[in-house]
């Protein structure tokens, strides 16, 4: 049976800035020094009001060395994307100015045959560096307009993981570019000045759930003494119980035992794609038999897409934040 664990990227673009009417925000950086004073962002999930306030409050400069707010683009897209869409296009299309691209195809484990396994300290350092973030800097994580949450939630998770003090996300890039606030286009040039120093971060082992460990969970579930761990799967319903193919060639589809089916759609508001308000994820949650006083294990295909979960889990304040993990690796 197995033993419980305790449970724990300014921008520069070589094109043309595209701003749109908005009162105040749509400007960062035009007001007086007088007037200006730093803002911090209190929430998890972040609405575009709250960034583009903080963001206009938070102007850094050249001979500034206080932590700044870095938007982060996490966008990513499925392998069989329709439409052959890929992260890096979409975020030289249209982007926060100013924002960095995290891409999860590329900061991972690389030793590993599976997709988006978390990578080393070493990489993950490495990563920050070379996006220019500081480990005292605000990050402020988003996706796509294109899909809504999506991805952004593994990237934040991943932040937390390796101990980045201030980390959000954005709720969303959609109403983001829906509501005027400005965006930015074109190739982002390589600013040796970005560069900065990150010290190689100490993991949280007790947020992530490890293969051995999920198989043992896997094994136990039903029997008499068993812990009672409950396992949500973000995937649709139609991969969940094996009647949809799985994005992946040569992967079959279905759930582990015990799992409860949580589409990240579900979490979602139909139209904008944001996460759902907190008291309505609550009522989810509880009309899905989710038990808050019990270990919670958030899983998917490759371990994105549960961090979703895991995001609507905190904003619905459904069970302790300590008795909430993620699989990472997942179905694949």
């Amino acid at each position: 049976m197995a033993l419980l664990a305790l449970f724990r990227r300014s921008a520069r673009a070589s094109t043309k800035l595209r701003t749109f009417a908005k009162p105040s925000a749509t400007s960062f950086g035009f007001q007086p020094m007088s007037q200006r004073r730093s803002v911090s962002l209190q929430s998890y999930i972040v609405t575009p009001k709250q960034l583009a306030g903080a963001l206009t409050k938070n102007v850094p400069t050249k001979i500034s060395t206080s932590p700044r707010i870095i938007p982060l683009c996490a966008a990513w897209f499925l392998p069989n994307d329709p439409d052959g869409r890929t992260g890096q296009q979409v975020f030289r299309e249209c982007r926060i100015p100013s924002a960095r691209f995290f891409d999860i195809d590329q900061v991972k484990d690389h030793d590993s045959k599976y997709p988006h396994m978390l990578p080393t300290v070493e990489g993950f350092s490495e990563a920050m560096q070379k996006l220019g973030i500081r480990k005292d800097d605000t990050v402020v994580v988003y996706d796509t307009k294109e899909l809504g949450i999506f991805s952004a939630p593994r990237v934040g998770w991943t932040l937390k993981v390796f101990g980045h003090p201030n980390v959000h996300i954005l709720n969303n890039f959609r109403l983001w570019v829906e509501e005027g606030y400005p965006t930015e286009s074109g190739d982002v040039e390589a600013a040796v000045e970005r560069d900065s120093h990150y010290p190689v971060p100490t993991v949280d082992p007790y947020m992530v759930v490890k293969f051995a460990e999920m198989k043992e969970i896997a094994k136990d579930y039903g029997k008499e003494g068993a812990e009672g761990i409950q396992v949500l799967d973000a995937r649709s319903l139609g991969r969940w119980k094996g009647t949809e193919p799985e994005p992946r060639p040569g992967l079959p589809s279905g759930h582990m035992p015990g799992s409860i089916s949580v589409p990240v759609s579900e979490l979602l508001s139909p139209k904008a794609k944001t996460l759902l308000p907190g008291d309505e994820l609550a009522k989810l949650f509880e009309s899905k038999g989710i038990d808050p006083d019990k270990p919670i294990i958030s899983s998917c295909g490759t371990g994105v897409t549960a961090a979703v979960i895991d995001a609507a889990l905190n904003e619905a304040n459904w069970g302790r934040s300590d008795n909430r993990r993620l699989y990472d690796g997942s179905w694949t």
